[in-house]
């Protein structure tokens, strides 16, 4: 695989300000779904991408709608730890993947060639913490490969402890090495001032 990363989004960000979408999870909310809508499994907005897509992707149209170049996939706790909880960590990719599809068709449906509308694969922290022992650094990490393989299949354009943003890091790049497609990586941290710092020796290598 070329290690050169042709991308029309990376084009797109160096010509002009792009405009991304607003949150998933409060404009979830705003349809008030029942039990049912979530096949039990209440408060797993990932598997609305399945169950709901016409909700989904109707945010999606909402932000596209209002202007947005960019919007993300509903898959920001399509993890391990957060899937766990429902006992269907085994659905890892399928969710990732559905998420991604449902933004790809919403974004191709309001894009143009003048204006093409891009897809962010959304990628969100785990709750379970390597540093802190609550789960091992290559558990979270080939949990993170599922999920990251499944958004470029998608149709992603792109996709709080260290060691999970380096678990996931690791993750996107074996995926495309297994998918032989590269995208852009986008990291967004946030760094609490107030947090207590723990510390505990990096794994090496990939």
């Amino acid at each position: 695989m070329s290690d050169r990363l042709p991308s029309p989004l990376l084009d797109a960000l160096r010509a002009r300000v792009l405009v991304a979408d607003g949150a998933m999870g409060t404009a979830l909310q705003a349809h008030d779904l029942g039990l049912d809508d979530f096949a039990g499994l209440e408060g797993c907005n990932e598997i609305l991408d399945v169950t709901r897509p016409d909700v989904v992707r109707g945010v999606h149209r909402g932000y596209l709608e209002a202007g947005a170049d960019l919007v993300e996939t509903n898959t920001f706790g399509a993890n391990y730890a957060n899937l766990a909880e429902y006992g269907i960590e085994d659905r890892i990719f399928e969710l990732s993947e559905a998420g991604a599809r449902l933004a790809r068709e919403a974004a191709d449906e309001y894009g143009t060639p003048d204006r093409p509308r891009y897809v962010l694969g959304s990628v969100g922290p785990e709750t379970k913490l390597p540093t802190l022992g609550h789960a091992p650094f290559t558990t979270l990490r080939d949990a993170y490969l599922e999920e990251v393989r499944g958004l470029p299949a998608g149709g992603a354009d792109a996709t709080q402890d260290i060691l999970q943003t380096k678990a996931s890091i690791i993750a996107a790049h074996r995926a495309m090495q297994a998918e032989g497609r590269r995208v852009p990586v986008i990291a967004s941290i946030t760094v609490e001032t107030t947090a207590p710092c723990c510390s505990a020796p990096a794994p090496r290598g990939l």
